[in-house]
Parts: C-alpha cells; sequence; structure tokens
C-alpha cells in the first residue's frame, strides 16, 4: 500500500507525465476496436468462411457410402430406416427440431408372383422369344435382396397382343411425322420408343393418344451409351441387360392421384384408385437393348425416315407394322401385372430456427428414395444435405443462428412422381404462401462430371453468379481459377456469352410445387455433362442396378471434390438467402428475362403474320407490361440502396417486396388443362417434362395452331393469354412500387 501512494505521489508531482498518460489513454480509448456486433460485415463474412471450411469431401464419400448400401424405394421397411438413422444424425447436428411428417399416397410396385415381361409370339400362340426379368446385378451386390426388377411405376395391367411399330422417341413430332407423313396408323399396336430427349410419361401419353395398345420403352446405345467407354464396371456405360426404371405419370403437377390439391392424411377424400389423376390406360415396360435388339431385328416395313430415328444397334430400324418375311406372323405380347397401392411415406423436416425474422423461411430440400441403391440419383444430393446440415448445426453449436429460419427437408417418394415433397407443400400452402422466401432443392448433385448446371429464378442470377465467382473451380485445368470461370468457358449463355448459361427450371424435381405452384423464388445446381458434345441422354446408368457407390468413386467423382464444390454452392446459398439483412434476389434481372421471352413468343407467332392481322392479335400489351415491369424494378433498386438499413421495419417493408414477386407471377386459376401449374411465366413443357417453357399459356395455345380445325376459336385463345400474361407482368410490377 506504501508502494502504491508513493507510486501515485511521482504521478502527480510530474504534471507533463500525466499529461502524456492521459493523452495515451484517451487516444487508445477512441481508437480501440469497438465491439464486433452479431451483424457486422465482419462476423458476416467470418461465418460464411467457416461454414464453407467445415464442408469435407471425405465426409460427403463416407455419407454416400453409408446410404447406399442397400436398396431403398420408397414405402419399403428400408426406406423407413433410412429416415430414421438420418433423423437421428441431424438431431446430433444440432437442429432445433426433426420430425418424420407421414402421408399415405399411391404408390406401384411389380408382382412378385406374376413378374413383367415382353415376349414374341408365333402364329399358334407359343411365345419363342421372352425378355430378361432381372438385371445381372453388379460385381459386389450378388447376395442383395430386395431390389425390384426394372417395371414402369403406374403402368396399367394387361396381357395385350399386337404388331409392333417403332416410333423413334415417342415425341409428339415422331408420331406427327408417322401418322401425317408415312401414313402408319398406330391404333391397336404395341409401340416400341426409345428412351431420351423427353419424360417417359410423356412418351406414354403420345402412345395412348395414338391410339397404342402398350408400350414398350428401351435405351438405345446411341443415348446411354458414350463413345469409347466401356460398359459397367469396367466404365461408365450402360450394360446390354440394364433397364431404366421410372414413373408414368402425367400428374401435370397434382401430387398424389389420388389426392390432387390436397395432403394424403388420414382424414382426406380419395378418389378410388382407377380414379387417379394422370394414371396411364395402357401396359408400359421398360428393357434393355440386348433384348430390345431381337425386337428391332425383325422388323418390317418401310426404312426409318431419315438418320434422327436409327440408333446404335446392329439392325436396320424398320417402322413396322409387325415383322418381315418369315416372321410376319409373329406378334409381340406384353406381361405387365404391376400393382398399384396406398402406402405410407416419410418426409424428414429439420428446422433451425431464425433470430431475427423466424416467420421467414429458406428451404433446401432433396429426396432421399431411390429406385436401387441410388448412387447418383438421389444420394449424391443426399449426401451433400447432410454434409451441409452438419455444418449448419455445428454453427449453431457454437453460437451463432441465422436471421431467418432454414428449414431442412429430405423429401420421400420422389421417383413416384415427387409425392413428399408436393403433399407437404399442400399440407403447408398456406404458411408457406406468407412466409417462404426461396427453396434450393438438393437432388443430385452430379449428373456428369464437366461443369456446372444452374436451373433457377431470374431473381437469384446475380447471387449465383457472384457466389460462383468465390467458390474455387474443381476441373482439372482450372486450379486457383473460380467455379464461376471454368463454368463461364465450358458453358456461356447463347443469348449473352459473356455470362454464363443458366436454365429455365421445369420439372422432374422436388421444386415443382413450390416453384410453378406456390411462386416461391426456387434454384437448384449440379454438375452435368458437356452439353455439346456429349449426346448421350443423362448419364448412362440412370435409374437402373448399376447406379452404385464404386459407379460415383471410380468414375464420376473420385476425389469426391465436385460434389464439395456443389455443397459449397448450396449451402452458401442458402446461407445468403437466411442471414443477408436485405434478401439478395434482384428484380432486374427478372426484367430482362421477361424482356427476351416476350421478344421469342412473338418471334414463334410472327411465323403467321397473316392469321395475326386478320384475328387481330397484338402482343403491344404484353410489351407495354414487361417495359413498366423494368422500369419499377429499377427504381425498386434504387429505393433499396438508399433503404435506412438501420430502420428494420423499412427493410422488412423492401424484404416482403422481394419475397411477393415470384408470387406475383401466379395465376389463381392455373394454366388451361394444367390448374396446378400457375406460374405465367414458366412452367414445364407440354410436351416435355423435364424441359422448362416461358409464356407457356401462350406457347401452348399456338402449339400446332395451324392444325385445329376452328382457326377463329384457336387465335381467340392467343388472344386470351396475351391478356392474361400481360395483365400479371403488369401486376407484378404494381408490387415492386413504393408502399403507400
Amino acid at each position: 500500500m506504501a508502494r502504491s501512494k508513493a507510486t501515485l505521489r511521482t504521478w502527480l508531482s510530474c504534471p507533463g507525465l500525466l499529461a502524456c498518460f492521459l493523452l495515451g489513454f484517451l487516444a487508445g480509448w477512441f481508437t480501440k476496436p469497438t465491439e464486433k456486433n452479431p451483424n457486422s460485415s465482419d462476423v458476416y463474412q467470418n461465418v460464411r468462411q467457416k461454414l464453407v471450411g467445415e464442408m469435407k469431401a471425405e465426409n460427403i464419400k463416407q455419407f454416400l457410402r453409408s446410404f447406399t448400401k442397400l436398396p431403398h424405394l420408397a414405402g419399403t421397411e428400408q426406406n423407413l430406416l433410412l429416415a430414421k438413422q438420418i433423423q437421428g444424425q441431424w438431431k446430433e447436428f444440432g437442429l432445433d427440431s426433426v420430425e418424420l411428417v407421414h402421408y399415405d399416397v399411391l404408390l406401384s410396385y411389380p408382382n412378385e408372383a406374376q413378374p413383367n415381361y415382353i415376349s414374341v409370339t408365333d402364329d399358334q400362340g407359343n411365345e419363342i422369344f421372352n425378355t430378361s426379368l432381372f438385371e445381372p446385378p453388379p460385381q459386389g451386390y450378388e447376395n442383395v435382396t430386395d431390389i425390384l426388377p426394372p417395371y414402369n411405376a403406374f403402368s396399367a395391367q394387361g396381357v395385350p397382343e399386337a404388331d409392333l411399330v417403332y416410333v423413334n422417341y415417342g415425341r409428339t413430332e415422331d408420331f406427327f411425322k408417322l401418322e401425317h407423313e408415312m401414313g402408319i396408323n398406330c391404333t391397336g399396336k404395341i409401340v416400341i420408343a426409345r428412351y431420351g430427349k423427353i419424360f417417359r410419361g410423356n412418351k406414354v401419353k403420345n402412345a395412348i393418344l395414338a391410339g397404342a395398345r402398350g408400350i414398350i420403352l428401351y435405351s438405345d446405345p446411341a443415348d446411354y451409351c458414350a463413345p469409347g467407354v466401356n460398359a459397367y464396371p469396367d466404365g461408365w456405360n450402360l450394360p446390354g441387360g440394364g433397364a431404366q426404371r421410372g414413373n408414368v405419370l402425367n400428374l401435370n403437377g397434382a401430387g398424389d392421384p389420388l389426392t390432387p390439391g390436397y395432403p394424403a392424411k388420414e382424414y382426406t377424400f380419395r378418389y378410388k384408385v382407377n380414379e387417379g389423376v394422370g394414371i396411364p390406360k395402357i401396359p408400359v415396360h421398360p428393357i434393355g437393348y440386348h433384348d430390345a435388339e431381337v425386337l428391332l431385328r425383325a422388323m418390317g416395313g418401310p426404312a426409318a425416315p431419315d438418320s434422327s430415328w436409327k440408333g446404335s444397334l446392329n439392325v436396320s430400324y424398320n417402322i413396322g407394322p409387325g415383322f418381315a418375311d418369315n416372321s410376319s406372323t409373329r406378334k409381340v405380347r406384353m406381361h405387365v401385372h404391376t400393382n398399384n397401392k396406398i402406402t405410407r411415406i416419410y418426409n424428414i423436416i429439420g428446422i433451425l430456427r431464425g433470430a431475427v425474422e423466424p416467420d421467414r423461411y429458406i428451404i433446401l430440400g432433396g429426396h432421399r428414395d431411390s429406385w436401387v441403391f441410388g448412387g447418383i440419383d438421389p444420394t449424391t444430393g443426399a449426401a451433400v444435405l447432410q454434409e451441409i446440415v452438419r455444418s449448419f448445426g455445428k454453427m449453431k453449436m457454437e453460437g451463432w443462428r441465422p436471421k431467418r429460419t432454414i428449414i431442412f427437408a429430405s423429401w420421400d417418394a420422389e421417383e413416384f412422381g415427387l409425392l413428399g415433397s408436393t403433399e407437404w407443400a399442400e399440407e403447408n400452402a398456406r404458411v408457406l404462401q406468407e412466409r417462404a422466401v426461396a427453396y434450393i432443392n438438393t437432388d443430385s448433385s452430379i449428373e456428369g462430371n464437366y461443369t456446372l448446371r444452374v436451373d433457377c429464378t431470374p431473381l437469384l442470377y446475380k447471387l449465383v453468379y457472384n457466389l460462383t465467382k468465390e467458390i474455387l473451380s474443381p476441373d482439372e485445368g482450372y486450379e486457383n481459377k473460380s467455379l464461376y470461370e471454368s463454368w463461364l468457358e465450358k458453358d456461356p449463355a447463347t443469348e449473352n456469352n459473356s455470362y454464363p448459361r443458366i436454365n429455365k427450371l421445369g420439372s422432374g424435381s422436388d421444386f415443382e410445387a413450390y416453384f410453378q405452384r406456390l411462386g416461391i423464388a426456387s434454384g437448384r445446381v449440379r454438375y452435368t455433362k458437356n452439353r455439346k458434345a456429349d449426346k448421350f441422354s443423362n448419364y448412362p446408368v440412370y435409374h437402373t442396378v448399376y447406379e452404385t457407390f464404386e459407379l460415383v468413386e471410380k468414375f464420376y467423382d473420385p476425389t469426391f471434390k465436385k460434389q464439395l464444390t456443389i455443397a459449397q454452392l448450396r449451402g452458401k446459398l442458402v446461407y445468403e438467402l437466411a442471414d443477408s439483412q436485405v434478401i439478395p434476389f434482384d428484380c432486374r434481372d427478372y426484367g430482362e428475362a421477361l424482356k427476351g421471352y416476350s421478344n421469342r413468343i412473338y418471334k414463334l407467332a410472327k411465323k403467321h403474320e397473316e392469321q395475326l392481322k386478320h384475328y387481330k392479335v397484338s402482343f403491344d400489351p404484353l410489351f407495354s407490361a414487361v417495359v413498366n415491369f423494368s422500369k419499377a424494378a429499377a427504381e425498386f433498386h434504387r429505393r433499396l440502396e438508399q433503404v435506412d438499413k438501420k430502420d428494420p421495419v423499412a427493410v422488412r417493408i423492401m424484404n416482403d417486396q422481394l419475397m411477393f414477386i415470384e408470387r406475383a407471377f401466379i395465376d389463381p386459376l392455373g394454366l388451361p388443362g394444367r390448374k396446378f401449374y400457375r406460374h405465367v411465366i414458366f412452367a414445364p413443357s407440354s410436351h416435355n417434362k423435364y424441359a422448362g417453357e416461358s409464356f407457356p399459356g401462350i406457347y401452348d395455345a399456338m402449339f400446332d395452331i395451324e392444325s385445329k380445325a376452328d382457326q377463329h376459336e384457336a387465335w381467340e385463345e392467343v388472344r386470351r393469354q396475351i391478356s392474361i400474361a400481360a395483365f400479371t407482368v403488369q401486376a407484378a410490377a404494381e408490387t415492386l412500387k413504393e408502399v403507400a
């Protein structure tokens, strides 16, 4: 104590020393770093880096290995066990809640006692050739049970017998050529179509419209074998005994066929099984190309009209109907005994509650069910989802929370018509319409290994471009370059090659109900093939028993770096949408997109210039609405730049306008004949569910318009659709104006 008093006296007796001390103290106080606010950009960047840095390729690999050991078809015990395993892991990862949510939906399975197959019969009705009953199992999987043979879910039952007609890909234009140019009538015939180009359900619909009694689907080597690549397991091509499974529904967004528009719960009214939406009335069955070659080699009738009708089998690709020469009395008989039955499915819904706006939701969802092992589809997506959940969970355990709520979803029964995701959307539609900001899909993370593929709403263009500039490219030869750079170089946009290509959203995965029905801004990202050079459809062993963990590990992504890259991009998209103070949407890109889409549809219409004049069809109202939208978007973003970020109400008002802009493009009446597709700007193509179409109401009204009997009525419908589109775009522009 005496010593401290002496020290104090020394300070007081030296005014110079005291002044220096005070000056130093004050300078230090005012220049010391301010305490870090949780919302500061430093912390924001730090969380982003930690989140992405936490993700590991080795973890994705282990999740993929674990999830693909056994078949896990929707409605089976194994898929429920996998759901419970994932639910337990999500709880361990630290999510606030993780629930299994069930629905009772119509599913479809082969009859074990009566297998499905195709036969050739002689003039006595004897079966002299039968197709394979199963795929030869891959090496190491010979003793695995519960592998269902190839089949087309929801096929009608039946044993039709008839002459065979080859219909190429079974597209609208293929049947048109057969009937109108070649004079070949498919009524009462069994048709055989090769997989590829369009959704299989559209092929079946076209065959029904043509009067066919049944349809056989097969994978031609031209579409499912890459040149110079061996068949699996020595390469990644489809073996001759492999056959693609898949549903053949034409649901048009209805969800469960027996409860269209409503969740398939215990209390829900159900249609009878034979009244279900979109269920085909003819038998459908898939076969491999070894079996298809036997059928096609015997075909009679005219030669293929041109090279586009010829695949790579050693056959002439004659059209038929029926077989040639000595085989002319032979017929084809289908045996299809598939059963449809109401079955319980389980979604996993995990929630990470938002700290600031818990009533604003970002959804990251992808399916878990697979046809067999699901090596690529969907489990490269499910494994990525698992690693993203683990990383977000770890951040939460360390004290961080996003501003907005994140909902993680593992959907069931996607392969049977997007059922799990659609039923949940139907059950929660009122809440989601009020609270959902965005939906990011996490189906397969790879369908090739060449470059990035993005399909999304124009609202997300800028965010996707910016985030890909921050992520390193995993591509060989692009070391130390960004994902954006490799993507731009490998797949530039056709309309503006200074940006990478981004595709319109169609359907074929679980974003459908959220985007096309509810109007929630949506996007999906994955690695894909070389669109220009690789002419094979999808990836060759798609939906076969050969989709295994080893396929991915040996051939598609041995280092798992491409899946890690997709995990980083999907994770960053979710993080930015959940934690940015201002929702990172840009309406100006929507304006640009609308300008391009309106010009494109007008260009199509101009092919009928005489009729446009005669029936007084004008696109001026649509062009005017698009200009108004672009002006409103520019003005909105000018105000957004000036908004007081410290005023939470002002920020919330602007964020709500951003959140609801996608909703503004929804027409509650839906598209003609497709009431669950309600987005006026985007819909799955009526002729190929996988592809997206812009201004679908106008496009469908003009499709093949010259062949319509009542031309006045046909062009009146075009006028009506232009009117709906113009109103919708103008109404969307109004939502961007300053709040009164």
